[in-house]
């Protein structure tokens, strides 16, 4: 069992043994997992697994050490994506020696990572262009895949860099016209969906279409709340908050998404999110309609 991959998820996402191991179980039995390698009941590790969005197969290596390490390293390059790490996930892609990709699946997965990464530092659009598409082309058309949705997504983002919004709105709507109906098979289609739902809402949000915007990030909300999972709720019910305000939605209902805004990112210790929502409880502030309003 891979104990060091369970250690590096409960501190990625900032968590202590006490934090963790609360209303699950005790944090001496954490401990000695931890430490001593002593193994807690099924029971117990499926919950500790899923309150740190891991799949319980994540700790047990699979067969062939060359392919599991890499698996590894695209796993962790994704955390680190979905922490906004984009530094550390691309330290980690470029370590990678792409030719020991040998299953499809494993290509796509890379070429996802590389692709957003480059996106989303708004690097070389024709290095990620090339490997959206490759996902794109290589994928099979008669089922479902999860990464095509996310290349379709990152072709969005990298559409709406430069400006070129028609072309964005194709492939985010291509993107979120069958993320409704994909079924959630792993703990990463969660995060993945929920990546989706974001970059999606946050597009629809840029060029004023408050209502589609909403509708996803909403989605979004209800997906984290069915699976129990809380780091991208800080981002959606931010967005949901700034849009409220676009909108000049009663104050009430803008203070509640403030409040559950601050409440997620405090949970997930997201700093990049609390020093957002400081700036923007001050922009809330010099509104008239806070006037008589106090913000913590």
């Amino acid at each position: 069992m891979d104990i060091q991959r369970f250690i590096s998820a409960r501190k990625a996402l900032g968590y202590s043994q006490k934090e963790l191991s609360e209303g699950i179980c005790t944090q001496t039995t954490l401990s000695r997992f931890e430490n001593n390698g002593q193994i807690p009941t099924v029971k117990i590790l499926i919950q500790l697994c899923h309150r740190l969005n891991l799949g319980l197969g994540e700790l047990f290596p699979e067969v062939g050490v060359e392919e599991n390490e890499l698996n590894r390293q695209l796993a962790q390059a994704e955390f680190n994506f979905i922490l906004r790490e984009y530094q550390k996930a691309e330290e980690i892609l470029d370590k990678i020696d792409s030719t020991l990709l040998i299953e499809p699946r494993q290509h796509w997965y890379y070429d996802y990572l590389k692709g957003y990464v480059i996106a989303l530092k708004k690097g070389t659009t024709a290095e990620a262009f090339f490997y959206f598409n490759r996902i794109i082309d290589e994928a099979p058309k008669e089922e479902m895949e999860i990464l095509v949705l996310l290349a379709y997504t990152g072709m969005g983002i990298l559409y709406e860099n430069i400006g070129e919004i028609q072309k964005a709105e194709y492939f985010f709507n291509k993107a979120i016209t069958d993320v409704y109906r994909y079924p959630i098979k792993e703990t990463h289609d969660i995060w993945r969906l929920l990546n989706i739902m974001y970059y999606c809402g946050s597009f629809y949000a840029n060029i004023e279409d408050y209502q589609t915007s909403d509708a996803l990030l909403t989605h979004g909300v209800e997906i984290c709340s069915d699976n129990h999972v809380t780091y991208y709720l800080a981002r959606m019910t931010f967005q949901l908050a700034k849009n409220a305000v676009a909108q000049n939605k009663d104050c009430y209902e803008i203070m509640d998404l403030y409040y559950s805004t601050k409440a997620y990112a405090k949970i997930n210790k997201n700093m990049i999110e609390l020093k957002a929502l400081e700036d923007f409880k001050q922009e809330l502030m010099e509104n008239d309609a806070f006037s008589e309003i106090v913000l913590y």
